[in-house]
Parts: structure tokens; sequence; C-alpha cells
């Protein structure tokens, strides 16, 4: 049998196993650790209106609609020159998840 019949079989979709799979891969990381992807363009912000994991669901499938929407609303962006520097002066914690090329963060409610 084929994977996609395996997972029918048991009631999962690839979506959710690729969502509990980045969900695993998710990390909590200070912002000290992440400057070297943001120097590289590579860090996008995601707002906390939106779900991280669900967001690299969408960007690892390409679902270019909605990440578009995202980036037109600013609910998901790239990081600013501004926002590093604050969260380099303080110390940010974030949860990340990588969806190759970039690295997705999320602040972390204190």
């Amino acid at each position: 049998m084929s994977e996609n019949v395996d997972t029918e079989i048991v009631g999962i979709t690839n979506e959710t196993l690729e969502k509990t799979k980045l969900n695993h891969e998710t990390s909590s990381i200070g912002w000290s650790e992440l400057q070297r992807y943001f120097a590289q363009g590579l860090v996008l912000y995601v707002d906390k209106t939106l779900d991280l994991i669900d967001v690299g669901y969408q960007m690892s499938v390409d679902n270019k609609a909605t990440i578009e929407q995202w980036l037109k609303e600013g609910s998901l962006a790239q990081v600013s020159d501004e926002q590093a520097l604050h969260w380099n002066d303080n110390d940010q914690e974030f949860w990340a998840v990588v969806v190759r090329p970039w690295v997705l963060v999320q602040e972390k409610v204190n």
C-alpha cells in the first residue's frame, strides 16, 4: 500500500503528519543565536495572530496565495533592522522552526 492509503486508513492526513513533524522540530531560541541567519536575510517574523506551525506548513506546501496574503497584511514579514536591534537589546526569546531556507520566528509570550 502507498503511504497515502495507510494514513487514510487510520484517519491521519498528510497535513496532520507534516504539522506534527514541524511541531517536533520547533524549539526555543534566543535572538543572539538567530543573528547569523538574520544577516543572511533568512529570518521571517510570524505575528502572534498566526499559528507558527500552520505558517510553516503552508510554506512547506508552497501555498503562494496564503503566504502572499500574510505578507501583504504584514503578519508574515522579513525582520527589519529596527526589530533586530530591539530584540538584541532585550535578549528576546522566540519559538522557531526551519522551513528551508527560512527560519520562522515568533516571539515567546512571557
